[in-house]
């Protein structure tokens, strides 16, 4: 497979048949190249567009036999669709602050991160990560990547995003919060927070990774529309289904 829009050429690498974390009963394959070099960052442009997900210094793309259900999904910023629940959320975390910061890991972070996964994830591989797991999560990058802390008055670490900064948008790669703080619905306000960040910065997508029609933690992505989805080689749109996210 050759990128040839730069003249750039990949090398590209199927994974051997692993059990679905998200579809009971299925297996996954995944079509992986490494992100290295001066044109990491143009590549993985580039390959995000056509419904690549990094992880550490890997692209990856699902590709299963006989299924097709993760479908590539991003939000259309500039004529983002507010509600009046999502006005809601915004107002229960006004009183927090954003910064951007580069990609270092932290103790307070990883201590929130435990906290996270023992709360929402206790049975899944994450919530085994230790210190030096979740510093190659954040640090393993070799594209332009930040980490973006929401932090109460009082200065305590309440929420976190790791965000890929892309050509055309950011990339939501993975967040976590606290989860004692379930009636603030972090989870949601993250991502409209990376949408009003993007209109500010006149990026036209926030990508929201893959979705998953009969997954209900990841169904909850229909909700930010206008969504469109990476079918057939072209992204479409995708109509709203009246998910929830906490």
């Amino acid at each position: 497979m050759t990128v040839n829009q730069r003249r750039l050429t990949q090398h590209y690498f199927m994974t051997a048949p692993m059990p679905c974390p998200y579809l009971p009963g299925r297996f996954e394959r995944k079509l992986v190249t490494e992100l290295r070099g001066p044109e990491a960052n143009n590549i993985h442009d580039l390959l995000s567009r056509s419904g690549f997900r990094r992880s550490h210094s890997i692209a990856y793309l699902p590709a299963c036999s006989d299924c097709n259900a993760c479908i590539p999904v991003r939000v259309r910023c500039a004529n983002f669709e507010s509600s009046r629940s999502f006005r809601r959320i915004q107002n229960r975390n006004a009183d927090l602050t954003r910064t951007v910061l580069p990609a270092t890991a932290t103790q307070e972070q990883y201590q929130l991160f435990s906290t996270y996964q023992d709360a929402r994830h206790g049975n899944g591989d994450m919530a085994r990560m230790d210190a030096r797991d979740y510093r190659a999560m954040i640090e393993d990058s070799t594209i332009d990547t930040s980490i973006h802390e929401y932090r109460r008055p009082d200065g305590s670490l309440i929420a976190v995003a790791l965000v890929d900064n892309l050509a055309d948008g950011l990339s939501a790669v993975y967040s976590f919060f606290d989860p004692a703080e379930h009636k603030r619905g972090l989870g949601t306000f993250i991502i409209l927070d990376l949408i009003e960040e993007a209109q500010l910065l006149d990026l036209p997508h926030i990508y929201l990774g893959y979705w998953i029609g009969d997954c209900r933690k990841m169904s909850y992505k229909m909700r930010f529309q206008p969504l469109e989805g990476f079918r057939n080689g072209q992204w479409v749109s995708m109509k709203n289904s009246g998910h929830n996210i906490d």
